[in-house]
């Protein structure tokens, strides 16, 4: 039924999480705000991180993500109370950025909510350089990417 819709929505996401929509995440004009949409990316962003092994790599070596650029298509509003399945993959790997897309999905209304885009950078945090993305991460994504739910 609806969850299986929903799933089907995220299908192509390996790292996915569910968010409660909070009362104070709503604005003057009875839906959530804008820049909500954004903490529920970095919510997902995070999850899809530790998930991969880049936040535990960044303690120990000092080289990690760093985000450079970010958008969001907002779709259907959302509104108190819901509760939100948000999305992450990485859809390209270059050789010292990737980009990541994020979906965001209403249970209520059982459609995608809002998509976005974050560019990210990987960066030694010793010397503030951007450097190469090391092959141990690169793994860990295309590991990660490789377990997509079916469809």
């Amino acid at each position: 039924m609806a969850d299986n819709h929903i799933s089907g929505l995220l299908q192509d996401f390996p790292v996915t999480i569910c968010l409660p929509v909070e009362w104070g995440q709503m604005d003057a004009f009875n839906h959530v705000n804008n820049i909500i949409y954004f903490r529920y990316f970095e919510s997902a962003r995070i999850a899809y991180f530790e998930k991969a092994g880049v936040l535990t790599y960044m303690q120990e070596h000092g080289v990690g993500p760093i985000l450079k650029h970010t958008q969001c298509r907002f779709r259907i509003p959302l509104r108190y109370p819901d509760q939100v399945q948000v999305g992450a993959r990485v859809t390209d790997l270059g050789d010292n950025e990737f980009e990541m897309s994020y979906r965001v999905v209403s249970s209520n209304a059982d459609a995608v909510a809002a998509e976005g885009t974050g560019t990210i950078v990987c960066v030694d945090y010793h010397s503030a350089a951007k450097v190469k993305i090391p092959d141990a991460l690169r793994k860990a994504i295309a590991d990660l990417e490789a377990t997509k739910q079916s469809g």
